[in-house]
């Protein structure tokens, strides 16, 4: 099989490789974008849905997860008495979940924010299972998955986070 490599530079193929049949094309390279930091079309629609997809995480762990247990709404306070946590326990995981949710709208912080999140809705999983009888277990771990795709995809933001905190010890 002939392969011809392309030089854009010059609007010509200068070079002629001969390949055989069973070769296989390379792999992306490590140095190539990810589709969420590419300059495309595509790059810029995918960015935009993971901010809109940060956006929506964040309100919910604010608005729908950490405010009952913040203002000490009922429900949030029988569920917390029910597992012998009291009042302490409740704010302390609303304020964690009040933290990770201002977090993610934080470009340096989102990824570790994500993680974090994450560990503590496996922690979550774990109470509905053993306080709970496995009620409701399920939103935890549907929620670690959008948590590790903006972990994942905003992975580049933790070398600058690194950069901050080295610069301040």
């Amino acid at each position: 099989m002939r392969v011809y490599l392309f030089d854009s530079n010059t609007d010509r193929f200068p070079q002629e490789t001969l390949m055989s049949e069973t070769t296989v094309p390379a792999a992306r390279t490590a140095a190539s974008p990810v589709i969420a930091e590419s300059s495309t079309a595509r790059g810029r629609r995918a960015r935009i849905a993971l901010r809109a997809l940060q956006v929506v995480l964040a309100l919910f762990y604010v608005v729908a997860s950490a405010l009952p247990k913040l203002i000490a709404h009922p429900s949030a306070v029988e569920g917390f008495d029910r597992m012998g946590w009291g009042s302490t326990g409740m704010y302390i995981i609303g304020v964690l979940e009040l933290a990770g949710g201002v977090a993610l709208l934080i470009p340096v912080l989102q990824s570790v924010a994500a993680v974090a999140l994450s560990g503590l809705m496996v922690g979550a999983f774990v109470v509905q299972l053993t306080y709970f009888d496995g009620e409701n277990a399920a939103t935890p771990l549907i929620l670690i998955i959008p948590l590790a795709l903006i972990a994942w995809a905003r992975r580049g933001h933790n070398s600058d986070l690194l950069r901050v905190v080295r610069r301040r010890s």
